[in-house]
């Protein structure tokens, strides 16, 4: 007597380790890139907001020509950010019962994943541009260096390792996103 496979609805244990659909592990994975986004955009705003207001106070005019580029550098890669970090949000909204879940995690998780790393080049361009303003260019080089080797050891490199060391992903894969 042969075996049933599990149809795409039925639960069965993915390589997360739960009992879940493939649907129900999408959703899950929908809903906590969400989640993870939520935390990272009020920084995102909170930036965009700061460097808004910049050009518009007495000191901006004391900026050198360098600090001028640098700073329309950090704006420009902020509001990058801020567009790759708030899109799967509105590409759920568009793509929304569509059956398109699949496909929004995967893009969803390679946006933010760009959009965090624009963030990360933003801030250290930001304490680039403090610092130069108020300490001179050496205190500005040191210390943009110092937060760009925190921000890709404990933001990239890191998890990159620990993924690496992981064994391959099994279970149930799936080839299309017509979900």
């Amino acid at each position: 007597m042969a075996v049933d496979e599990p149809g795409p609805d039925d639960p069965h244990e993915l390589d997360s380790g739960r009992s879940e659909s493939e649907e129900e592990r999408a959703d899950r994975n929908l809903s906590d890139l969400l989640q993870e986004l939520r935390v990272a955009l009020p920084g995102v705003q909170v930036l965009f907001a700061f460097l808004l207001t910049v050009p518009f106070t007495n000191r901006f005019d004391d900026l050198t020509r360098f600090q001028e580029k640098l700073y329309f550098g950090v704006l420009i890669t902020v509001a990058l950010a801020t567009v790759l970090l708030v899109a799967p949000t509105i590409g759920h909204r568009i793509l929304f019962r569509r059956q398109q879940k699949e496909y929004i995690v995967t893009i969803s998780n390679n946006l933010a994943l760009i959009g965090m790393a624009m963030l990360a080049v933003s801030m250290c361009g930001a304490i680039g541009l403090i610092s130069d303003f108020i300490f001179g260019a050496t205190t500005a080089i040191v210390s943009t260096a110092i937060m760009a080797a925190a921000f890709v050891g404990f933001w990239f490199t890191g998890p990159i390792i620990r993924r690496a060391k992981l064994p391959p992903r099994s279970g149930p894969t799936r080839a299309h996103t017509d979900d």
